[in-house]
C-alpha cells in the first residue's frame, strides 16, 4: 500500500488563499516527481511546487525526482513559498 504523498505544512494556506482570490487549483502533489498546484485563471495554467520558507535551505531543496522533472518540464513551472508569490506570478504573466 502506498504512503500519502507530504505536502509541506503551507500547502493547504496557500491553496485556500488562492481559491478565495479566484483562482481554481488542482492538488497534484499526489503524482510523483512533479509539481504540488496547477492553478487556472483567466483561461491559463499555471504549476507550482510549494515549498515550506519555515524550513532552513537545505530543507527546501528539490528533491532528486523533482529536480529531473524540472530538468526536462518544457512548460512553465515555479518555486512559491506563499500565495502572494503565486499571485505576483501570474499576474505579472498576464502583462507580457
Amino acid at each position: 500500500m502506498r504512503r500519502a504523498a507530504k505536502v509541506d505544512a503551507n500547502h493547504k494556506k496557500i491553496v485556500a488563499s488562492l481559491r478565495k482570490v479566484g483562482y481554481s487549483v488542482l492538488n497534484t502533489h499526489q503524482l510523483k516527481n512533479a509539481f504540488d498546484i496547477l492553478v487556472g485563471h483567466k483561461g491559463r495554467n499555471y504549476a507550482f511546487e510549494i515549498k515550506d520558507g519555515d524550513k532552513p535551505p537545505s530543507a527546501r531543496k528539490l528533491t532528486e525526482g523533482e529536480q529531473k522533472f524540472y530538468d526536462t518540464w518544457n512548460g512553465q513551472i515555479d518555486v512559491i513559498y506563499t500565495a502572494e508569490q503565486a499571485i505576483e506570478i501570474i499576474e505579472g504573466a498576464k502583462k507580457n
